[in-house]
């Protein structure tokens, strides 16, 4: 046994009693060690992780239901220790009518994602603060992601009692304070900075300063987990899409990639490298959006229509590839959907070269103009351990100076053979955060460049007719292709059983993707670590004390993406 792992499984039989925990070691997968322990221990056991063993991130927490099972319920937590570049799932098996104890007094973060499995699974997190529902409605009736509740049991909300609801929000806000100056402002979802998927409900003072903030989420959400549990693997793909819509094929590649390591297969090099110059190009895509609606919030749109005549120019790119522009499903179980035409990558690396041009063009816009400055510049700061606590990835935490990259500390594909940097911030201000995607984009540049010029032969599927669709010549010509293409269509890809948390650097942070199979051709269950999540979480203390114009521009800097955010 790895002595990192030994060590902390002495410290928690100091915890425990030897009938209170056990741990299941997976030799042959990476980050896959998971420790099973009482739930009444959680709350020590995590302090220990995280204080003596250095695991600061709490990185997803979820529920998953065993009907069956006389302990309906396993609460999971993943972890993550930048130091030793290692990652811990924790279990706790909960019963239908038995809480659990909260961990927030561990990780700030642990706060919305409790809300989510209660809101999810109905389980009870004993000493959370605020245990209301976050993804669904207030009216709604029962716990969608449970097994014995219908996948198209939808409810629409009514409306019925708003104005109460509103009465309860400004209570909520305002009961620490018994200062009559002091205003409770609603924003959104009909306001043009929440896009109508997002409500802040703010505490100001007479100088328009925020003493107080809390969000509303869920006007996106379409149970994408439940979606997931009844269709099969490759159907799941376009789903993906729909998460982070402004750089969809982040998506499809993270969910594919989790499931080729649950069955134990690496796609060949060439599909390595296309998805590795897609994700770039979706990168460079996904921060443009970010800085160009950013500055329309703020006033200034001509950065704007600049920065998004680039992101035309990589949608055509993408149209060539697969004919889709926006929600592109190019990646399949195995490998690729797609060959890249003739001329593509030529087409590719011109289109590079005007991004480089007109991203440097924007920067003399920007970056020095007096009045972008002074609206972003010590402004919507978040201190880099209280982006720790929240559980912050992406370019919002190395903006706080924390240097945490997963292309670099846990490469994957061939992130380990190009020579990039990655940039951090100092202060963690609404400035830093476009500084570091800015740069990023120049990395992105780079990175992209080193593709094309190494740029593998040779298939892009693996040859597992169990896997990969055969090609139409195989389908119409014979008639084991007709067979192998109908039972792939009826049946799916069927991995073996067992469960897997894979990640990748996404455009805003860690996306994750925790699946676990029962051996059919549909997922037990799936769970999306959205960064969003984790980086609106922690929104309400990043503008705390700032004026009410500037929370509009830390908004903008965050990058929230409602697909993502919600699923």
């Amino acid at each position: 046994m790895d002595a990192f792992y030994a060590t902390i499984i002495e410290d928690v039989k100091n915890i425990v009693s030897a009938n209170e925990f056990k741990f299941e070691e997976r030799a042959h997968m990476q980050h896959e060690q998971t420790l099973m322990v009482a739930k009444d221990k959680i709350v020590e056991v995590m302090l220990c992780l995280r204080d003596k063993h250095k695991f600061e991130f709490m990185m997803d927490l979820c529920g998953v239901d065993w009907p069956e099972r006389e302990k309906r319920f396993d609460v999971v937590y993943h972890l993550l220790c930048p130091k030793s570049n290692r990652r811990l799932r924790v279990k706790c098996e909960v019963g239908e009518k038995e809480s659990i104890p909260s961990i927030m007094r561990v990780w700030k973060t642990a706060d919305w994602f409790e809300r989510e499995a209660w809101d999810m699974y109905g389980i009870e997190f004993a000493g959370h603060p605020d245990l209301r529902r976050i993804l669904t409605h207030n009216e709604f009736k029962g716990h969608p992601l449970r097994k014995d509740y219908a996948a198209d049991h939808n409810q629409a909300m009514q409306g019925e009692g708003l104005e109460n609801i509103f009465e309860k929000d400004r209570e909520r806000l305002m009961k620490k304070y018994n200062h009559e100056d002091l205003m409770w402002i609603n924003i959104g979802p009909a306001h043009p900075a929440t896009h109508g998927t997002l409500r802040f409900m703010s505490v100001i003072d007479g100088g328009e300063r925020i003493k107080e903030m809390d969000v509303e989420i869920g006007y996106l959400h379409r149970c994408f987990e439940k979606m997931c549990e009844n269709h099969n693997y490759n159907q799941i793909i376009p789903y993906t899409d729909r998460l982070n819509y402004c750089s969809a094929p982040m998506n499809n590649s993270a969910f594919c990639e989790t499931v080729e390591k649950l069955i134990g297969i690496k796609v060949p090099e060439r599909a390595q490298m296309m998805r590795m110059i897609i994700d770039e190009l979706s990168r460079i895509m996904d921060h443009y959006v970010c800085i160009g609606a950013n500055l329309v919030d703020l006033g200034a749109i001509t950065g704007f229509f600049y920065l998004f005549e680039e992101r035309e120019l990589i949608y055509a790119l993408f149209e060539k590839l697969c004919g889709a522009r926006l929600t592109v499903s190019l990646m399949r179980i195995g490998g690729m959907g797609f060959e890249v035409p003739e001329g593509w990558l030529e087409e590719c690396s011109r289109v590079i070269d005007k991004i480089e041009k007109r991203h440097a063009e924007i920067e003399s816009l920007v970056t020095t103009n007096r009045i972008f400055v002074q609206r972003t510049k010590g402004s919507g700061i978040l201190p880099k351990d209280l982006a720790v606590q929240y559980g912050y990835t992406g370019p919002c935490l190395r903006a706080t100076g924390y240097e945490y990259d997963i292309r670099k500390e846990e490469p994957y594909w061939f992130y380990d053979q190009v020579k990039f940097d990655v940039p951090v911030g100092v202060h963690g201000d609404t400035y830093d955060r476009y500084l570091v995607r800015m740069e990023e984009v120049r990395q992105s540049i780079k990175i992209l460049r080193w593709c094309l010029a190494n740029m593998p032969g040779g298939p892009i599927n693996v040859p597992d007719k169990n896997i990969v669709l055969p090609s139409k010549k195989d389908v119409y010509g014979n008639i084991e292709g007709l067979m192998n293409h109908f039972m792939l269509i009826i049946k799916g890809v069927q991995p073996p059983k067992g469960e897997v948390y894979h990640r990748s650097e996404a455009a805003n942070g860690e996306l994750g993707f925790y699946v676990i199979s029962d051996g059919s051709g549909t997922p037990y269950r799936v769970k999306c670590r959205p960064p969003c999540f984790a980086l609106l979480s922690g929104f309400p203390e990043m503008v705390r004390g700032n004026f009410l114009a500037d929370a509009v521009a830390a908004l903008g800097s965050i990058n929230i993406i409602a697909g993502e955010l919600d699923r």
